[in-house]
């Protein structure tokens, strides 16, 4: 690492807290690497006055490196905005800019124009896709020096939530415990308690009819604090993966996990809940995932009996179309 390696103006741009954490201590790490005694300082954008920010970007009369972070750049006022716009078209070769940004509208044209006087931009933004979730737990993995299945990294999100920092903290506790070979059964091994009473265990057991085990499932999970609306998540994408993979015809979970863009794992899983369904019970199944999702998450005032009357529902239209 190199003084020249280092980009002078970073953009940190998205609202996921761990990603953008993690983004300003990586080019801390580096730039200490460059030079250990590199001076770092924080400020927040909303309380800075624009001579505040000739000042900490004049050149130190000490010599030696700097590295600023400035945290909330979406709340940086006009005239700060000038003044770093300005700074960023001839940036000093002895100071790195760090810049935060949420990435949303207030402030774009900050972050548009950083991009455009050639800012580094990283991106911060939350995970909002299932599959983007899967990506991260084995990029977590990998980065820890492990190997993880896709089969392990599903478990474990039905273990410990979507939460990044949960994830990121499980993730690091499985590698420092293990050879660093994650499977679902190292998964299941470490979080059992909790995999139990996860909104998959509710929506597994729904889907195949087992009312019982389904309304257990859920009454534990909710007793232990699970919260309802990845349950409802849960429920309704069990239906919506069975369907699509009944759709989707007769085959081999390997020869339709390319077409679905689904793991095989899930697939053989879904053909196996799919024997005894219809096309008109899933109908009715999907119409129940809805309307339970409608009320958990438009603030019914029973949320619990919202989720118990969609397994009564589904079981309900398994049975009537029953074969």
């Amino acid at each position: 690492m190199t003084p020249a390696s280092l980009a002078p103006i970073l953009l940190v741009l998205g609202d996921e807290e761990l990603l953008a954490t993690r983004a300003v201590t990586e080019a801390v790490a580096k730039a200490r690497s460059v030079d250990p005694g590199v001076d770092v300082r924080e400020y927040q954008a909303g309380a800075l006055t624009p001579g505040e920010v000739a000042e900490m970007l004049s050149p130190s009369l000490f010599g030696g490196r700097r590295l600023l972070v400035l945290r909330a750049g979406q709340d940086a006022r006009k005239d700060l905005v000038a003044a770093l716009l300005a700074y960023a078209k001839n940036p000093d070769p002895d100071v790195q800019l760090v810049v935060l940004h949420l990435g949303a509208a207030k402030g774009k044209a900050f972050a548009d124009g950083l991009k455009a006087a050639g800012a580094t931009v990283v991106p911060a933004a939350k995970l909002k896709g299932h599959r983007d979730r899967v990506a991260f737990v084995r990029d977590e993995i990998r980065r820890g020096g492990g190997k993880c299945t896709e089969d392990a990294a599903e478990a474990l999100l039905a273990a410990v939530g979507n939460d990044l920092r949960e994830l990121a903290a499980a993730c690091s506790q499985l590698i420092a415990d293990t050879d660093g070979r994650i499977g679902a059964d190292t998964v299941a091994r470490y979080y059992r308690g909790r995999v139990e009473v996860s909104g998959f265990t509710v929506a597994d057991a729904a889907m195949i009819g087992d009312v019982p085990a389904a309304l257990e499932a859920l009454r534990w999970a909710l007793h232990v604090g699970v919260d309802p609306v990845p349950i409802a998540d849960a429920l309704a994408d069990g239906v919506r993966t069975v369907a699509r993979v009944a759709s989707a015809g007769r085959g081999s979970p390997y020869q339709l996990a390319s077409t679905l863009g689904m793991p095989a794992w899930k697939i053989e899983r879904a053909q196996r809940q799919g024997r005894g369904w219809t096309p008109e019970g899933l109908a009715q199944a999907m119409q129940a995932a809805a309307e339970c999702n409608a009320a958990v998450k438009g603030g019914s005032d029973d949320r619990a009996y919202a989720l118990e009357r969609a397994v009564f529902s589904m079981a309900a239209a398994r049975q009537g179309g029953a074969r």
